[in-house]
Order: C-alpha cells, then structure tokens, then sequence
C-alpha cells in the first residue's frame, strides 16, 4: 500500500523542526558574515586599453581587409602578452617577489568581439600594485611587440588608476550572506526532513496500525500525576463526606 505524506504533514514537520530550521539558517549566515568580513582577503582590479595596428605604408588608405586582420590577431597579442618575454620584465620593473606563472594568474587579457581593443584587466590584494601591474604590462607590450610582430602602432588607449576608496571586487559580504542563507534554509529543512524520517517511534494510532497491521480497538487516555493526585484527593474527601453524613 502506498504511502502518501499530504501538505499539512509536512507543515507539521517544518513546525515542530522551525527552532533548528532557524538556528541552522541564521548560524551559517553569521559564519559567512564573519569569515567575509574578517578574514577573506580583500581583492582590487584595475585595467588598461591597448589599441594594436599593424604597420603599413605612409599614404596607404586602410583597408577592411587590414581591419580584419588586425582583429584576428589580438587573440595573438593577447597570448604575447602573458607571455615570459613582458612578464618578466614587469616582473623586474616592479620588484615584484613572486613567480612568472603566480603574476600570470593576477592578470586577464580580453577584447570586445570585432575590436582592435585589447583589455588588460589586473587583480591584487593592494589597489596601487594591480594599477601599476597593468600599466607596466601595457607599456611593455608596446615595446616589445615591435620586435615580436614589427608592429610599431600600439596605442595605449587608457591607463589604469586608483579610484579614491576604490572598492575591492571580492569578497562581496553581502552576496556571501545571502548565499548563506539559502543555503542554509535548504540544508535546514533537508534535515529536518531526514530526521522525521528516520524518526521511527509511534506516536499515534495509524503507526500502530501501520506496524502491526491491526485495527486499533481502543485509546488509553494519558494523565499527567497532578491530575491523577487531584481526582484522587477529590475521590478521598467525598468519600469521607459520606461515611460522616451515615454516621
């Protein structure tokens, strides 16, 4: 026979579990809040525009073929420019203490589909060094890409700078929290559920019936020992009433 679990049984279930719903809940959005705030680095981004051509003829009109290629070889440039030839030298120019692969990783190269623009995009946990990090990149670049390429029109188009209290970009306490919360809320009733499930004392007639596979005949009503004591007392004292009233 199958069983079928109706809408207020589970109303029920998320009412006598609401205490450790909430708990669970409000518990893991203060870890977050905590753990966002306090200890997560914050992150800053900075970026710079580079205009790339490549060289041509003095009195030449530009071409749209010439366009086209020159679009087809930023992804090029882009590969040229996370590069050990400019990182090193980024590198070196900055004193920057750390490995060609981890400078690599603080790094994004990007262009808009069908633009000449390449974005040189820098991430660090100190705004100042992820600005200079994408301007050394850019000027680097414009140099060293007239050697690779013999390309000689590079344009920085923007610098990178730092906004006065510039906002990291990660972490988003706010985000966290609210993550936090809708997660917890799920891992909260999902327990709340496994656990009535698992819950196999009875508690009324239909899972005693649904054990034992027998009709239940008869209720004894429960009565707490105050209760009892009272109709006892309440028994005594008529009793005696009586046996005076004979006499």
């Amino acid at each position: 026979m199958e069983e079928t679990v109706s809408l207020k049984e589970l109303f029920q279930v998320l009412r006598k579990r609401f205490a450790m719903i909430l708990s669970i809940t409000f518990g893991a959005a203060i870890i977050s809040a905590i753990v966002s705030f306090f200890f997560m680095t914050p992150i800053y981004q900075s970026s710079t525009q580079i205009l790339v051509n490549q060289k041509k003829q003095e009195g030449a009109a530009i071409q749209f073929n010439e366009v086209q290629t020159n679009v087809q070889l930023t992804n090029t440039y882009k590969v040229i420019i996370k590069s050990p030839v400019i990182l090193d030298q980024v590198k070196e120019k900055l004193g920057l203490h750390i490995t060609t692969q981890e400078l690599n990783e603080k790094i994004e190269v990007a262009n808009e589909k069908d633009s000449q623009v390449v974005t040189v995009t820098t991430q660090d946990k100190d705004p100042k060094v992820a600005r200079d990090i994408a301007n050394a990149t850019a000027e680097i670049f414009k140099v060293e890409v007239a050697k690779i390429m013999r390309v000689d029109n590079v344009t920085v188009l923007s610098k990178a700078e730092v906004a006065e209290n510039q906002s990291p970009i990660k972490p988003r306490p706010m985000i966290n929290v609210a993550i936090a919360l809708v997660v917890g809320l799920m891992a909260s009733v999902g327990l709340a559920f496994l656990l009535e499930y698992l819950d196999n004392t009875v508690k009324k007639e239909e899972d005693v019936e649904k054990l034992l596979g027998l009709p239940v005949l008869g209720i004894v009503a429960r009565m707490d020992e105050e209760e009892v004591g009272k109709k006892s007392r309440a028994a005594s004292a008529k009793k005696v009433r009586g046996q005076t009233i004979g006499s």
